[in-house]
This record gives C-alpha cells, sequence and structure tokens, in this order.
C-alpha cells in the first residue's frame, strides 16, 4: 500500500502513465480496426455481442500477460537462427500475426473489388462467418496485438500498476469507440477499402518487425492520418456533388428568359 501511494505521488509516475494510455490507443486502434471489420460480416444482431467479447478478451489477455511480466520480457530472447539471424518468440509470434493479417485483408480486398466473387466466408450474399469462427479470429489477433502492446509498456515503465491502469483506460476507449467506429465503416464503402488498406500496412509492417527491421510507429500512423483526411476530402466532394444534382438547375435569373 506503502509503494502504491508513493507512486500516486510521483509526477513522473503519472507522466508515463499519460504517456502509457495515448501510447496504448495508439497502439489499440490496429486491433479495432480488424475488430470493426471482423464483425460487420457477422448478422446484425451478433455484431456487438461479438465486439464486445473480442474487446472483452483483449483486456483479459493483456492483464493475464501483465501477470507474466516476467516470461514476456524473455519472449525477446533468440530461439532459434534461421540464416545467421536470430529470431525470438516474439518476432515468431508477429511474423505469424503479420502473416494472418495480410492473408486476412488480401481475401477481403479480393471480395470488394471481384464482380463476382466465389463462394466463400467474405461473400456477402451467404452467412459470411459464423459467430464462434469470427471470435476465434479476434482472438488470434487479440494474442498478437496483446503481446506487442505489454512489450512496449514493459519499455516505458517498471511499474505493473501504471501498466494495468493504462490496459483497463485503453480497454474502456476501445469498447466506447468499437460500434460508432464498426457503423462508419459499414456505412461507408470507400472506408471499408481504405481500413484493409490499413491492416495491410499493419500486417506488413508486423512482417517487417519480425524480421527485425524496426518500422517507427510514427510513419504508419502518419501515413494513416493523411489518407485518412484525402478520403474525407473525397467524402465531401461527393457529398457536395450530391446535393448540387438533388437541388436541380438553378432557377433562371429574374428578368432574364431562361435559354
Amino acid at each position: 500500500m506503502d509503494g502504491l501511494l508513493a507512486l500516486a505521488a510521483d509526477p513522473a509516475a503519472w507522466a508515463a502513465l499519460a504517456t502509457l494510455i495515448a501510447m496504448e490507443v495508439v497502439l489499440g486502434i490496429d486491433n479495432l480496426i480488424f475488430i470493426s471489420i471482423l464483425t460487420n460480416k457477422l448478422p446484425e444482431h451478433q455484431r456487438e455481442r461479438a465486439r464486445r467479447m473480442g474487446i472483452g478478451a483483449a483486456l483479459l489477455l493483456r492483464l493475464g500477460l501483465l501477470g507474466t511480466v516476467a516470461i514476456i520480457v524473455q519472449l525477446t530472447e533468440p530461439v532459434v537462427t534461421l540464416f545467421g539471424q536470430g529470431f525470438s518468440w516474439r518476432d515468431l509470434i508477429l511474423i505469424a500475426g503479420g502473416l494472418f493479417l495480410v492473408w486476412k485483408a488480401t481475401k477481403e480486398i479480393h471480395h470488394n473489388v471481384d464482380p463476382d466473387p466465389a463462394p466463400d466466408m467474405f461473400d456477402s450474399k451467404a452467412p459470411a462467418i459464423g459467430f464462434g469462427a469470427a471470435i476465434v479470429q479476434i482472438l488470434i489477433l487479440d494474442m498478437v496485438f496483446s503481446i506487442d502492446s505489454i512489450i512496449t509498456a514493459v519499455g516505458m515503465t517498471e511499474h505493473v500498476p501504471i501498466m494495468v491502469i493504462a490496459v483497463v483506460v485503453t480497454v474502456a476507449v476501445m469498447l466506447v469507440a468499437a460500434t460508432p467506429l464498426a457503423n462508419f465503416i459499414h456505412a461507408n464503402p470507400t472506408i471499408v477499402m481504405l481500413a484493409l488498406g490499413f491492416l495491410l500496412m499493419i500486417g506488413m509492417t508486423l512482417i517487417a518487425e519480425g524480421f527485425g527491421a524496426h518500422v517507427p510507429k510514427g510513419y504508419i500512423y502518419a501515413a494513416m492520418a493523411f489518407s485518412g483526411l484525402i478520403e474525407g476530402l473525397n467524402m465531401l466532394a461527393r457529398r457536395a456533388k450530391r446535393n448540387r444534382v438533388s437541388s436541380g438547375p438553378a432557377a433562371p435569373t429574374a428578368g432574364r428568359p431562361a435559354r
């Protein structure tokens, strides 16, 4: 208890908490986009429950991993060497998760651009995906993002209570934002393709990280923000065009005959 009180009175601890929460929220965007796209494939009455279960599983996974911080830190130690390069468990998990994300995003992009897709799990004319299958896939990516998130947290602070608070706050933000984000993506088809492009980029980044090529997260999120800004301008342009079409030709000026 004394240790917690001392931590609460330490300004550096509060600064670390604020920084870590901001970092975890940004890292959680990847997970949230994946959950939103995947759950939109479910029947409408199952989507909300699937999102809550997926995000709840992310919370349990991250809290469970925090209980094994000493083991998580050891995941960065090389366990196998291929072609002169050592790979840790974290590297292997990131590579596997990145490959899964690239496969998933590629399949979804193929479904969106193919005018006559073959019936498969992405075919919206059939039951797109089962509830259980959606939860399993969410859990797979939850595990990948959770391990990366916890390792990031360990690198920023050594205080487990700060990590726990940051994780809980981050998951609460995800829980609040999940449904609005999913509805926005569902209502704007071009946003779906943009989000899939984000997932493809994130998957490639995870693979690169697994192979030891560090990609600064700032570059990734700057690219995402710029792409989102351009898409926002496109949406405004389309809306203005629809408004012009719906309002019809302008009325002729008074006193001048219409031509």
